[in-house]
């Protein structure tokens, strides 16, 4: 930012297609990969003689996403046209919500690295249907279009121009991802096109109020390259700046590949999409008891749920926010914690055999092969002294990924990997491993007390690993307090 010279200013726009089954005004299907141009009729096209349909899944997974980020409820909404002529928009025109969007206001909290929390304030949130798809790579002279994704159900989120750096913009969509998905209001999927942003970027000198030219960055198809559009965007506005030329108001794209922003169109302003209200769509209101109804059905929001987990099963900051960072991993810690109250072992267990495995094999836990019961039986049997945590996360763990169907004990004495827990029996082999070395014996009295783990290294080795080490542990420390040589 050339010595904090100039601040950069970003405003993002942020396009999340709700998971209905149908398009927002007919009931063609929304399902992803079909054929091109084989989920389209007569309404989505606009034909002569159709009427659109309010589809309610729409207006309901509106409401609860305004709820969860503290947005005024519009009661009384109605659509617009928005006229604007582009290939892939079958009608001439988009249905969106112009001055009444069914969300207003409200915010969403961010941390980033090194900073304190700070609450990114949104202007609105609206109701539109989507475009259809332009593809330019599938034939070497003409652009295809592919109308599946017209009339597809879209919630806007605009944010008030109030983000400050490419990474605040990055943990911002970080959040909204995270929250649209634990909702189930969209699946978040950028890489399918389910979820787009566009950024609004502006620059000013350090200390001043009023906003700068503005370009906007359409399109972004991933979290890491809105971060990578803003930091190169505005490294231009900055060099544009500096060499004393003009900024353009425009739209630019994003060029990953080359790291680069180029030029698509000079900047429309609203006036230019001639808006007005949607004569063949009927206003429709939201009362308290719709609202009510939404609400009723919110899940636990991820800040309240970590608190939980930090206040009521005291687990670390870190280890709660890791759980709380998807919701099917919450639902499976959940669903473990009936088997067994050893909050910090199912978070461990967690972060360490199930998140390796689903990674290896790129699943997400809704996958994983065993039931959350055959997890709280691995960590009792830890916790109890029966199996080492190594053989539980490893040997046994590996064979029941094998045949998820088997008891975890039954595979533990199959492996002969039961620990013994007689004190008798471990109290001998302590016994014959102090007297072998009775070198070590008098360094680890003489202070050298890193050697402990010498002599439990070598019990293990004698008993085949089956020796509790707890037991070992206690057994080594009372022996060898004792003078030996008395």
């Amino acid at each position: 930012m050339k010595d904090n010279k100039y601040q950069v200013v970003i405003g993002l726009e942020v396009h999340a297609q709700l998971l209905t089954k149908s398009k927002l005004f007919c009931g063609d299907s929304t399902a992803f990969g079909a054929a091109p141009n084989t989920q389209v009729s007569p309404i989505s096209l606009a034909h002569p003689g159709t009427l659109p349909k309010m589809n309610k899944k729409a207006i309901e997974l509106a409401v609860k996403l305004g709820l969860a980020l503290n947005c005024e409820i519009e009661r009384n909404n109605y659509f617009a046209r928005k006229n604007y002529f582009y290939p892939d928009l079958p009608k001439g025109y988009q249905v969106s919500q112009h001055t009444a969007p069914v969300c207003k206001g409200g915010s969403l909290s961010i941390k980033v690295s090194g900073f304190a929390e700070k609450k990114v304030q949104l202007n609105r949130i609206h109701l539109e249907e989507d475009a259809g798809k332009s593809i330019h790579d599938a034939d070497p002279q003409y652009t295809c279009i592919d109308l599946n994704r017209a009339g597809v159900p879209l919630l806007e989120i605009v944010t008030e121009p109030c983000l400050h750096s490419a990474e605040e913009a990055f943990v911002f969509l970080s959040e909204l991802r995270k929250l649209v998905r634990w909702l189930k209001v969209c699946d978040g999927n950028m890489e399918q096109g389910s979820m787009r942003c566009d950024a609004n970027i502006s620059i000013r000198l350090t200390g001043e109020s009023t906003l700068g030219k503005r370009v906007e960055i359409k399109n972004l198809n991933s979290i890491r390259n809105v971060k990578k559009a803003i930091e190169i965007e505005t490294e231009r506005l900055i060099s544009v700046v500096e060499k004393k030329e003009t900024i353009i108001q425009e739209t630019r794209s994003f060029d990953a590949d080359k790291n680069i922003t180029f030029s698509l169109r000079s900047k429309e302003d609203a006036d230019d999409y001639r808006y007005f209200p949607e004569p063949d769509l009927p206003p429709f209101q939201i009362d308290e008891k719709f609202i009510e109804s939404v609400y009723s059905t919110m899940p636990v929001l991820p800040e309240q749920l970590k608190e939980l987990y930090i206040n009521k099963y005291s687990l670390s900051e870190y280890d709660a926010e890791v759980i709380c960072s998807e919701k099917p991993d919450a639902e499976f810690f959940e669903s473990v914690t009936k088997y067994t109250t050893n909050y910090k072992a199912v978070a461990n267990w967690m972060q360490g055999p199930l998140k390796f495995y689903c990674n290896e094999i790129n699943i997400s836990i809704t996958a994983f092969p065993l039931k959350p019961e055959t997890i709280g039986t691995l960590i009792h049997m830890v916790e109890s002294g029966k199996v080492s945590f190594n053989n539980a996360s490893t040997k046994i763990f590996q064979a029941l990924l094998s045949a998820p169907e088997k008891d975890p004990h039954a595979i533990a004495a199959s492996l002969n990997l039961l620990q013994e827990s007689d004190v008798g029996a471990i109290e001998s082999w302590v016994d014959d491993v102090i007297n072998s070395m009775p070198g070590k014996v008098k360094e680890f009295k003489n202070g050298k007390k890193s050697l402990l783990g010498l002599f439990a290294g070598e019990i293990k080795k004698r008993s085949n690993g089956k020796a509790d080490m707890q037991v070992v542990n206690k057994l080594l420390l009372e022996k060898l307090s004792v003078d030996q040589s008395t």
